[in-house]
């Protein structure tokens, strides 16, 4: 069988190295931090759980992504099953249910008035095909809804133009309903439960740490090992002093470079590498008001955090007592005493407990970004080198598209070495 290394033990680097373990293969995996979880990470806080970066739940519409995932772990006994409850909480206070175009009767009725008409013009007269995120929301909701919710919000989320965001993006990620389907909802009242991940599951205790450790379990995961430097021998990789027939790369992929410095065939590619665009987040643990939602999103100009991450009520186990705790969100770096400032504008009376910045969270994708990756990838894997995850492959994946990623690339390098064997 195959040795692999597999650089990196986040979602991605978890699940590939478990896969291939399963198969028979020895895997090392390296991991610089001195646990497990990537961006999935949680700690405690005053008795409380932490999401360090955003809160993580697990659901799929693969089923071979869900069968994967309860091989694992025992549903019954470590997970709740929640149904997803999210709102849009609109300057003035109202708040409106999600998905917003599905609730205009909670409108006053000159506003939903414009609405609807925006929308039957839409109809009657179908734009171009959108070039843009930007375009997308203008094209398929109309002035109103575009400029209440749509483009402030998504402002506030990628802190640019997001005439610039390439259509690609909204693959999988947002519901797409035509006009007349918009339409439909509204008179049939189709809520959020009749969507995809209208429901998910959260462990009862450690939140999503709880999935990186499991996952961790039973690998040979070497942390506090970054993994630099690696470099070529007898048709192999050494990484670390150690020889591999391939590496699973799930780091940044601007950090290429560093891993591979002896890849000339790389060096075409730095240009091209050093202009992709991304952006971190701060993220705000908070005592808030109690609540029945899961997901709190806010476009409202008059403070800069985009939505508020109920993960007190995903399990009652994550806050200390009888507060309910959330993670509040800034696509920005802030400082505590600005995040203090912020929290006073904020509804649902947030009060600090903590905070974290995480640089790399958001990969912001553009026309050219999946053609790069995908030319990376062609110079790549005939070496035995293969990306993988939300900054490999510059993809923004939540945890159950990592996992079908790394599910894919397990059958493609199953196919592959049966071709050579």
């Amino acid at each position: 069988m195959m040795k692999y290394a597999v650089i990196g033990a986040g979602v991605s680097g978890l699940s590939m190295a478990g896969m291939l373990l399963k198969k028979g293969h020895e895997v090392v995996v390296y991991e610089r931090d001195s646990r497990p979880g990537g961006l999935i990470k949680c700690t405690e806080v005053q008795g409380n759980l932490y999401h360090r970066v955003g809160g993580h739940v697990f659901n799929s519409r693969r089923q071979e992504v869900l069968d994967w995932f309860w091989s694992r772990f025992d549903r019954e006994r470590d997970f709740v099953s929640a149904r997803r409850r999210a709102v849009i909480s609109l300057e003035g206070g109202a708040v409106v249910d999600y998905p917003i175009e599905n609730h205009l009767d909670q409108f006053p009725e000159a506003v939903r008035s414009s609405i609807v008409h925006e929308l039957l013009e839409l109809y009657r007269n179908p734009p171009a095909e959108p070039r843009s995120l930007g375009e997308f929301f203008l094209n398929r909701f109309g002035k109103t809804l575009n400029s209440l919710y749509f483009t402030p919000y998504n402002n506030k989320v990628w802190r640019q133009d997001i005439s610039q965001i390439a259509m690609d993006w909204l693959e999988d990620k947002l519901p797409m309903p035509s006009v007349a389907e918009i339409l439909l909802n509204n008179i049939g009242h189709i809520n959020e439960s009749a969507m995809v991940h209208s429901s998910f599951f959260y462990a009862k205790n450690g939140g999503s740490q709880f999935l990186a450790d499991t996952l961790a379990r039973g690998l040979k995961v070497r942390y506090r090992q970054e993994a630099v430097n690696i470099l070529p021998k007898d048709g192999k990789w050494l990484v670390q002093g150690e020889l591999f027939d391939r590496v699973v790369f799930t780091g940044n992929v601007r950090q290429l470079g560093d891993c591979f410095p002896c890849m000339d065939e790389l060096r075409p590619f730095f240009p091209r590498i050093s202009e992709l665009r991304s952006h971190g987040t701060t993220s705000v643990l908070c005592r808030i008001s109690p609540n029945d939602y899961s997901w709190i999103y806010m476009p409202s100009p008059s403070h800069r955090s985009h939505r508020i991450i109920c993960t007190g009520n995903f399990s009652r186990n994550n806050n200390n007592g009888d507060i309910t705790t959330a993670t509040i969100e800034f696509s920005e770096q802030m400082m505590e005493g600005e995040i203090r400032r912020q929290l006073e504008l904020i509804p649902f009376s947030p009060v600090y407990l903590a905070h974290h910045w995480e640089e790399y969270t958001y990969p912001v994708q553009d026309v050219s970004s999946r053609t790069l990756i995908r030319e990376l990838k062609e110079c790549l894997e005939p070496k035995g080198i293969y990306l993988l995850g939300r900054f490999a492959e510059w993809e923004y994946y939540n945890m159950d598209a990592a996992m079908g990623a790394a599910l894919d690339l397990d059958k493609r390098l199953a196919a592959e070495q049966m071709t050579r064997g």
